[in-house]
């Protein structure tokens, strides 16, 4: 898969992950989003590194979407640690 699906993958999970979590992450959503870029990126190379799952299996493969989320929204939990998530 190219740097641009990853990319797109990244910005909708990055969005849903933060509508996920409970409070307020510090930040904003521009914030969300690029830490969800960074997140799909992170889910896939886990997931090909730790699993042998291929990164090219498509852009609407169940697993790619699958591990792009789990990889955002472990680097949200991570961001809101780092930095002192908000109680809503």
């Amino acid at each position: 898969m190219s740097w641009l699906s990853w990319i797109l993958i990244g910005l909708i999970m990055g969005a849903i992950a933060r509508s996920v979590l409970p409070g307020r992450t510090n930040g904003g959503w521009i914030t969300s989003l690029i830490i969800g870029i960074v997140g799909a990126i992170l889910g896939g190379w886990i997931a090909s590194a730790a699993f042998g799952v291929e990164s090219n299996t498509g852009f609407f493969s169940f697993t790619t979407w699958l591990w792009a989320f789990i990889g955002s929204l472990l680097v949200l939990v991570i961001w809101g640690a780092v930095t002192g998530r908000k109680k809503a």
